[in-house]
């Protein structure tokens, strides 16, 4: 996760803490029975608990929805470079043939052209 979004975790996490906090020490001393704080803090307890997984929920969606975006760019990168690759490779394998056809056809041009030499040279001598 980027600096940006873990800043903002820890930050939300510190808000929701201390609100936490300060229910909790509101309800402990305010001037009612103990079953009705307790009562007040378990609701206030849940409250917060809810509202946290609220905010995990849409923080994680967020976080599906960044993956899916990067994993379609990659993706897209991915075919780009393999497209351009294989054309190149394809370009370099076609060069490389027609120079070896070119150098090959013209070795072949100069052999024969030494074995008739070799050939005149030795009907020469006899």
């Amino acid at each position: 996760m980027s600096k940006k979004g873990n800043n903002a975790a820890n930050i939300l996490a510190g808000l929701l803490a201390g609100a936490a906090a300060g229910v909790i020490l509101g309800m402990l001393y305010a001037p009612e029975e103990g079953k009705e704080t307790r009562k007040k803090i378990k609701n206030k307890a849940n409250d917060l608990k809810d509202q946290a997984l609220d905010q995990y929920g849409k923080a994680s969606e967020k976080a599906k929805e960044k993956y899916q975006e990067v994993s379609e760019k990659v993706k897209d990168q991915y075919g780009n470079i393999s497209s351009t690759f294989k054309e190149t490779a394809n370009n370099v394998k076609h060069t490389v043939k027609e120079g070896y056809d070119k150098y090959k056809d013209q070795a072949v041009a100069k052999a024969t052209d030494v074995v008739k030499d070799v050939e005149t040279e030795l009907d020469g001598m006899r």
